[in-house]
């Protein structure tokens, strides 16, 4: 696999929630870090994604907002 995304987070899926049209995809990345993704029921089936099977999270963003509490 060869992307432009520099950001490619390798992990295991530890979840698929179904929706009506889309799916959430939970990866566990380690050190207790998760990442989760909304992506379409059909390109679950397409990347036969399972959970316990290694993905990659890949993040490929414009902007990054930072936050801090009060």
């Amino acid at each position: 696999m060869r992307l432009s995304a520099r950001n490619q987070i390798k992990g295991k899926i530890e979840s698929i929630k179904e929706g009506a049209v889309n799916d959430i995809v939970t990866i566990d990345i380690g050190g207790g870090n998760k990442i989760s993704a909304t992506i379409s029921m059909e390109a679950v089936k397409e990347l036969n994604l399972e959970v316990g099977k290694e993905a990659y999270a890949i993040i490929k963003a414009t902007s990054v907002m930072v936050g801090i509490d009060d």
